[in-house]
């Protein structure tokens, strides 16, 4: 469980929000970065089981890069260069990985204290304001995000943003799951994903040729297999230390996503209106603080991020849809996370 401690860094308290359902699941959020903090299961033997890779303090949560739970915006994962153009001009934005920026840049919202506008046994919904120029980026935005959790242990987050200047906006959570309790290596979860193309990158994760069919590598997961089984047989996989790669999604009532716990109890369902979905096999994780043994080892959490592939501002040509939001318009998405003890 998670610890209380000190003051978050503007001086006021955590404020920690713990939705239930009538099938003893339980499910727990901070409002600092939004973050999805916990997410505990009841098994069929009667134990109850952590899903998620958390901190054990909320204070943790600032000494760690690997944005655990956290809600991640203006624009989830990278932009080559740091740079957008609109109308001939170049927008550049804050960059926090080298020359490129990553998940809304150095104080993107997961850094950023959120507003609880309600809550209750089964709901929270959160809002954010970002001022025009934030990070780089142009016109003030403004986001809702609500987690609500079903009986079925679903665990649904719905974003909403509108903005009044164009604007790309890419919103995601960064969960990593470890269907073993957090035990183990997270590579010997069985996964499967419902789709036939991934995006190659370079070796800092920024696109690097078009979108390529998994059939025939390391990347095809459209018959459920373990994360190790091909792990790093490609040279797409090498140049990244393994799987961190954004998979278009096809378009199907399939869920986008199932992953099976090592010993076969646990398994989680991902359903979500977004285009891709980012496969992120921990390979960073190591050193990252633990919520019981001190720190994660690396491959020791598996992320799905729900999202619009990375680069998308500087690329009109994928076959997805726009991920530039103009005034007027509505940006909306929902991603469900269900959790099924077997």
């Amino acid at each position: 469980m998670l610890k209380p401690d000190s003051h978050a860094p503007d001086g006021q308290p955590w404020r920690i929000t713990t939705l239930r359902n009538g099938n003893g699941m339980v499910a727990t959020f901070m409002d600092w970065g939004a973050t999805w903090l916990s997410a505990r299961v009841p098994m069929r033997d009667g134990s109850v089981r952590e899903a998620l890779l958390g901190c054990a303090t909320p204070s943790d949560y600032l000494h760690q890069s690997a944005y655990l739970g956290a809600t991640v915006g203006r624009y989830a994962n990278r932009i080559a260069h740091s740079q957008l153009m609109l109308n001939g001009e170049v927008i550049t934005l804050s960059a926090n990985q080298g020359g490129h920026q990553l998940h809304g840049g150095p104080e993107g919202f997961s850094h950023l204290r959120w507003q609880i506008v309600c809550q209750s046994e089964s709901e929270v919904e959160y809002r954010l304001d970002s001022p025009d120029g934030d990070q780089g980026f142009p016109g003030e935005l403004v986001v809702s995000l609500r987690y609500h959790l079903d009986e079925d242990n679903t665990l649904s987050i719905s974003y909403q943003a509108t903005v009044d200047k164009p604007c790309p906006v890419n919103l995601t959570n960064h969960a990593y799951f470890n269907l073993d309790a957090e035990h183990g290596d997270a590579r010997q979860h069985r996964l499967l994903l419902n789709a036939d193309y991934y995006l190659p990158v370079d070796s800092e994760g920024i696109p690097a040729a078009p979108l390529k069919a998994v059939e025939g590598t390391g990347f095809d997961f459209r018959q459920a297999k373990s994360v190790a089984q091909d792990f790093l047989k490609d040279a797409d996989q090498q140049r990244v230390k393994g799987y961190d790669h954004a998979y278009l999604l096809n378009d199907s009532p399939e869920p986008a996503a199932e992953l099976w716990s090592a010993d076969g109890q646990l398994q989680l369902k991902v359903f979500t209106t977004a285009p891709a979905l980012q496969l992120y096999s921990g390979n960073y994780l190591a050193g990252t603080p633990a919520r019981e043994q001190g720190v994660y080892t690396a491959f020791q959490g598996i992320a799905l991020e729900s999202e619009f592939l990375p680069d998308s501002p500087n690329h009109p040509e994928w076959p997805q849809p726009d991920c530039w939001l103009a005034p007027g318009e509505s940006y909306q998405s929902v991603t469900r996370y269900q959790l099924i003890a077997v």
